[in-house]
């Protein structure tokens, strides 16, 4: 089991950057896939980027590919996502979760940390 805590959100002016962690705790992080998701007020949530294991597998929705970028620390048990060129559609509360398998569906994940709220503002 892992429990999972994102920071790092906040409010920015569009075109800016911020950069999301999210803290995990319990055995065997390094055996998770991990991904960010986010959720906008009114909409279902939606999946942003996920890592493989070993970083050697990355992937991005459309929206978001070419400004953000998904990494992730084993050694620190930690996972990231650098945002630049935000936009006020990007605004959300995002959410890191865990995986037993690299995926993009919000079924394929088992652990959710509470969220952290991210509003760009134009």
């Amino acid at each position: 089991q892992v429990q999972l805590v994102e920071s790092g959100g906040g409010l920015v002016q569009a075109g800016g950057s911020l950069k999301l962690s999210c803290a995990a705790s319990g055995r065997f992080f390094s055996s998770y896939a991990m991904g960010w998701f986010r959720q906008a007020p009114g909409k279902e949530r939606e999946f942003v980027a996920a890592v493989g294991r070993a970083s050697n597998n990355l992937y991005y929705a459309d929206s978001v590919k070419g400004r953000f970028t998904i990494s992730r620390d084993n050694a620190k048990k930690a996972l990231y996502l650098q945002m630049n060129s935000l936009k006020p559609e990007d605004t959300a509360v995002y959410y890191c979760a865990a995986s037993s398998r690299l995926g993009v569906r919000i079924y394929e994940y088992d652990y959710w940390g509470q969220g952290t709220q991210v509003t760009v503002s134009s």
